[in-house]
């Protein structure tokens, strides 16, 4: 056992945040056990390493945490033909077998649950009780699909012939390629993973250039959990290299299916990559979610749900509230009430501390972006009543903006951000225009405490999940995607095996009855 030592710059939080307490003016310590500080990539059940490295940066302080195997095409490539080896066996295991395997997964997880979430908060910035949160959700897909790989059943159907019977098998696809975001470095693969080894697929991980030790540690933990070498694979790599290894694992004819999550943008050149070797493809992909309140509903409860849904990592989830609609006869009311929670509960800083509840945006470039958003909202004559500045590095103020329009450009891209744009409108069919006035839906949010508003809007909302007067949705028992640009398939529930699944008919004829 060891530890890695991370410290930040001694007064870098003094210096972007002028009057914080004492506590943010001192060094970070990340203390991690050596075995699950993995630097190497991981393939057939070996740390490997390549012939360079890339590094991996805290974004709170922009300091260089450790350097990581820079994998390019040729060690992905070793990556799949080990999955594709592993899979002739792995597949011919029993369910309960596999099952069991993932139980003990889920246990180590959940075991280690202290260091992995200290690697979350390290090279993904959320802020520590996030990061165990997230752990916490990581290891619960392992859980349910340890119980789904149980579950996987086929059909006898009916014939219209007497001398035939008709079976519908249900069987692996084969090896899953396996391309993950930074944003959830933990969760994100075991939900895909889960289901994959469940049902008795392989997979190749690639995880995002940001955050590699996550899913190295998983790797680890794989391992002792007693997965077979080549089942479980991982091959990190830089932003350089990214491009070349992502075509390698969505071209590759051994590869068997395509299971993303990220931008609408990649997710779409990933799907033109599958369509050369028609592949099976799950694509998770952007959202713009519409965050409705009516005049009917709890105003305190729909702050909560605002403070809950878009602060969150930061504004830096899929799911994340971005486009705020507010009935007129409460507006009002609800951006003060919603002023005070911000100032009251909110507080950036570096994720280690307990008290921080705001850690940095991923890099300078997401903080650019939400910059670039409300400078356009401002010239347009949005007001700015909270916050509004981009600090150093990349922490950005969590940002409450009233006088918003529908021409701005917050109200048509992803802001990935701490930003709360809030625009008025009068009548029911007047929000659902403006909601659902977007190319992708993901999740959508509604409050109101009428019920037949309730099923009306529900319903007519374009996305895949809707939020009632709740702003957390996310549970492995439900199914995860969206709709138009947002993506295809489901993830999570008792569908997300069937995304790594195909049916085979058999006809038996000639059957003396």
């Amino acid at each position: 056992m060891g530890s890695f030592g991370l410290a930040s710059s001694k007064c870098f939080l003094r210096r972007i945040l002028p009057g914080l307490p004492n506590m943010f003016c001192r060094e970070y310590s990340l203390d991690v056990s050596a075995e699950l500080l993995r630097t190497q990539g991981f393939v057939n059940g070996r740390w490997v390493s390549a012939a360079s490295t890339f590094p991996v940066l805290d974004p709170a302080t922009g300091k260089e945490l450790v350097k990581v195997s820079d994998f390019g095409p040729r060690e992905a490539r070793d990556a799949v033909i080990a999955a594709h080896k592993a899979f002739d066996s792995w597949k011919c295991q029993t369910a309960k077998e596999r099952s069991i395997l993932l139980r003990k997964w889920f246990d180590l997880v959940t075991q280690h649950k202290e260091d992995l979430a200290k690697l979350i908060t390290a090279e993904c910035g959320k802020p520590m009780r996030e990061s165990l949160g997230e752990i916490a959700y990581s290891a619960s897909f392992l859980e349910w699909f340890s119980e789904e790989a149980r579950r996987v059943y086929g059909d006898i159907v009916a014939p219209t012939a007497k001398d035939r019977k008709i079976l519908l098998l249900k069987q692996p696809v084969g090896v899953a390629s396996i391309i993950t975001p930074w944003n959830f470095p933990s969760a994100m693969i075991t939900r895909k993973v889960g289901a994959a080894l469940a049902v008795g697929c392989t997979v190749v991980v690639k995880p995002a250039e940001d955050t590699p030790l996550s899913a190295l540690a998983l790797a680890e933990l794989a391992t002792q959990a007693g997965i077979p070498a080549g089942v479980f694979n991982v091959v990190p790599c830089s932003r350089e290299k990214a491009s070349a290894v992502g075509e390698v694992l969505c071209t590759d004819p051994l590869v068997a299916k395509i299971s993303f999550t990220g931008s609408t943008a990649t997710g779409k050149i990933l799907l033109k990559h599958a369509a050369e070797t028609v592949k099976r493809v799950s694509m998770e992909l952007g959202g713009h979610a519409p965050f409705i309140i009516f005049d009917s509903a709890d105003v305190d409860k729909a702050v909560a749900g605002v403070m809950a849904s878009k602060f969150r990592n930061s504004g830096q989830t899929c799911v994340c509230s971005n486009r705020f609609l507010v009935q007129q006869g409460i507006h009002d009311l609800f951006l003060e009430k919603l002023g005070r929670a911000m100032d009251a509960e909110l507080r950036l800083g570096h994720g280690s501390d307990p008290t921080t509840t705001q850690g940095p945006l991923i890099n300078t470039r997401a903080a650019e972006k939400v910059e670039h958003q409300i400078a356009d909202a401002v010239a347009q004559g949005a007001v700015v009543l909270k916050g509004g500045k981009r600090l150093e590095g990349s922490f950005m103020q969590p940002t409450l903006l009233s006088n918003v329009t529908t021409d701005m450009l917050c109200m048509h891209e992803e802001t990935f951000g701490p930003l709360v744009p809030v625009i008025k409108f009068n009548k029911e069919e007047e929000a659902l225009a403006i909601a659902n006035a977007s190319v992708v839906g993901l999740a959508g949010y509604v409050y109101t405490q009428d019920i037949s508003q309730i099923w009306r809007v529900a319903e007519q909302l374009e996305v895949g999940m809707v939020g009632v007067n709740e702003a957390l949705l996310s549970t492995p028992e439900a199914s995860f995607g969206g709709v138009k640009q947002s993506g295809l398939g489901r993830e999570g529930s008792k569908y997300g095996v069937d995304e790594y699944l195909e049916v085979k008919y058999m006809c038996f004829g000639g059957l003396a009855l």
